[in-house]
């Protein structure tokens, strides 16, 4: 399979992917370009010890997970230098939210979800993510995880309760 074509089956999955973590278009196009990069450097060292498309999820969880932790190191940088804060202080968490499957009407609604959603762990978010909103099985999800079915089991659990309680929060 060539890399043109391994980008046109699976393209679409890594952006949608993508824009779930960070609900924003140009950001999702960003993460989608960046795992590509990564598939091409590391094509050769694809083992086949799972799909392709397994192979292609962990990388855009991972790069989603490094966009999204990059973003805030450098906004609680800028923000501390402006304000002479330190890390531990900057608690501010703007959401540029762009996202284009949401009505206006919706926006604040979906705003809320999705601003609960990034407080949580990342290993519950990207369950939350890959089970509800991409709608995978608990079998894939694990494998896409590298954890057990009971793992991801306990995880959803937790993942759920964690937003219900944050929902309740942020009101």
């Amino acid at each position: 399979m060539t890399f043109e074509e391994i980008y046109f089956e699976h393209h679409k999955m890594v952006y949608n992917l993508a824009l779930q973590y960070v609900q924003n278009i140009e950001d999702a196009e960003e993460i989608t370009q960046d795992v590509f990069i990564k598939v091409f450097d590391k094509i050769n060292s694809f083992n086949n010890k799972s799909s392709m498309k397994t192979w292609i999820y962990r990388i855009a969880i991972n790069q989603s997970l490094d966009f999204i932790k990059s973003k805030k190191s450098k906004k609680r940088s800028f923000l501390s230098s402006i304000f002479s804060l330190s890390d531990n202080a900057t608690t501010l968490e703007a959401i540029n939210f762009n996202h284009p499957g949401i009505e206006l009407e919706q926006k604040e609604t979906y705003q809320k979800l999705f601003k609960s959603i990034n407080q949580l762990s990342n290993n519950q978010k990207t369950v939350l993510i890959l089970l509800k909103i991409e709608d995978k099985s608990q079998a894939e999800t694990a494998e896409i995880m590298n954890l057990s079915v009971k793992a991801i089991e306990s995880l959803f659990q937790r993942a759920k309760n964690n937003l219900e309680i944050l929902l309740n929060q942020n009101g």
